[in-house]
C-alpha cells in the first residue's frame, strides 16, 4: 500500500466544475462570483446571517479579535490544548493569551475553570477583551455553560470552529455558538479550498468591518486610500469554486469520517486504550479519530506506537501539544493544565481520512494491535 495519511483532501465530482467555471469567466482573482456564492452557502450552512470569506483560519480569528476591538495590554482566555493557530492571532494584536485546560469529557475547554478564571479576573477589575473557546477534533465545546460564564461578565465569545464544521451542539451548527465563529478549509481538513477560511456572525457590522480589513482597508476612492492598516486577507475565487463544491459532499465526509471512529472503537477494544469521548450534547463530525494509551495496561507507549506506524508509512500525529508547554507561550497565565498534559503525553491521532479505504483501515488497526501487549 502506498503511505497512509492522517487527514488528505478528498475532492468530489463537481469542484472541477466549478473551478472551470472560474476560470472561464476570467475570475481568478480575490472577490469574485465564487466567493459571494460561497459565503452565502456557508452562511446558510453554519445558520449565520453573515459571513466573510478569507485566506485561512488563522485571518479569521485575527479579524475577531480586531473587529472586537481587542488591543495590546489585554487578555484572551482560551484553551490550552488546541493547535497554534488558536493562540498567535492574539499575539498578533499585542494581547496576552491566558490558557485553561480541558476537561475529560469533551477534551474541549473546561468551562469551570473558565468560570474560575472570569471571576478571579473579575476580582481583580481586570476583565479579559474575549474568549476563544475551541472545538477540538471536530466536536464542539459545551457552550452552555461557556456562554453563561461570558454572558454574566459580558466578555465576548469567539468561537474557533476550524475544525468542527458540520458538528453541532444541542442541535446548533458549530460556528453559530458564539458572537463570531472561526472556519478553516486547510488542506488537512473536513473539506477544503486548499486553503482558506471564514469568518461567520449575525452581526452585519461585524462582518462588513471585517471585509474591510480584509481588503487593505481601502476606502472608496478612484484611487488608493487608506486611514488605518488594513490586510491582503480575502479568499481567491477559484479557491472558492472548489469551496462550494467541497460544502456539497459536507454530509458524506462527516458520514465515512464517523464510520472510521466507529470503526477503530470496535476493532481497539483493548486494555489500555480509551476514545476521546463524544460529548452527549451534541455530535462529532468525526473529523479526526484520537485515543490514548496507559503503557501499564497496553503494553506500550503512544511515542512507540507512532514509532510503529512510521515504519509501516502510516502517518499519525500526537494529540496537539498544549499551548502552555510551548516555549513560545512560557510566560503566559495558565489555569490548570494537568489534563491537557496527560493527553498529549498520551494521545494519538490516526488515519481518519473520508477517502480513507477499509484495507487502509484494517491495516492501520492491526499495526496498533501489533504493538501492544495484551492483544493476545
Amino acid at each position: 500500500m502506498s503511505r497512509i495519511f492522517l487527514s488528505p483532501p478528498h475532492m468530489g465530482q463537481d469542484e472541477e466544475s466549478f473551478l472551470s467555471d472560474a476560470f472561464q469567466s476570467n475570475w481568478i482573482t480575490p472577490l469574485g462570483p465564487h466567493v459571494d456564492a460561497f459565503e452565502r452557502e456557508i452562511a446558510t450552512r453554519v445558520g449565520v446571517a453573515h459571513a466573510a470569506a478569507l485566506s485561512s483560519g488563522t485571518a479569521a480569528l485575527h479579524l475577531a479579535l480586531k473587529v472586537l476591538d481587542v488591543n495590546a495590554g489585554d487578555e484572551v482566555l482560551v484553551s490550552t490544548l488546541t493547535v497554534s493557530a488558536s493562540a498567535n492571532p492574539i499575539a498578533y494584536v499585542g494581547a496576552r493569551p491566558v490558557f485553561i485546560d480541558c476537561d475529560r469529557e469533551s477534551w474541549n475547554i473546561d468551562p469551570d475553570l473558565l468560570a474560575e478564571e472570569l471571576r478571579a479576573c473579575d476580582r481583580r477589575s481586570k476583565l479579559p477583551a474575549a474568549v476563544i473557546a475551541v472545538d477540538l477534533y471536530g466536536q464542539c465545546a459545551d457552550f452552555a455553560p461557556i456562554r453563561a460564564a461570558c454572558s454574566r461578565y459580558q466578555v465576548p465569545l469567539i468561537e474557533d470552529a476550524a475544525e468542527a464544521l458540520g458538528a453541532t451542539h444541542q442541535g446548533r451548527p458549530a460556528g453559530s455558538l458564539g458572537e463570531l465563529g472561526v472556519l478553516s478549509f486547510n488542506g488537512n481538513k473536513i473539506i477544503t479550498t486548499s486553503g482558506g477560511g471564514m469568518l461567520v456572525s449575525d452581526r452585519q457590522d461585524w462582518i462588513e468591518r471585517a471585509r474591510f480589513l480584509a481588503s487593505q482597508a481601502r476606502t472608496p476612492a478612484p484611487h488608493y486610500e487608506h486611514s488605518e492598516i488594513g490586510f491582503n486577507y480575502r479568499l481567491s475565487n477559484l479557491l472558492a469554486a472548489v469551496g462550494r463544491g467541497q460544502l456539497r459532499v459536507l454530509d458524506q465526509r462527516i458520514e465515512r469520517r464517523r464510520a472510521n471512529n466507529a470503526y477503530y472503537r470496535a476493532a481497539l477494544a483493548l486494555p489500555g486504550i480509551e476514545f476521546m469521548p463524544e460529548a452527549s450534547y451534541g455530535r462529532s463530525n468525526g473529523w479526526l479519530t484520537c485515543l490514548t494509551f496507559d503503557p501499564a495496561a497496553f503494553g506500550a507507549t503512544r511515542e512507540q506506537v507512532r514509532l510503529h506506524l512510521e515504519t509501516l508509512d502510516i502517518e499519525s500525529r500526537p494529540v496537539w501539544k498544549p499551548m502552555h508547554l510551548q516555549p513560545a507561550f512560557a510566560q503566559c497565565r495558565v489555569r490548570g493544565g494537568d489534563v491537557a498534559k496527560e493527553l498529549f503525553e498520551r494521545g494519538l491521532c490516526l488515519p481518519s481520512g473520508s477517502n480513507l479505504t477499509v484495507r487502509e483501515r484494517e491495516g492501520v488497526a492491526d499495526a496498533v494491535r501489533a504493538v501492544s501487549s495484551s492483544a493476545g
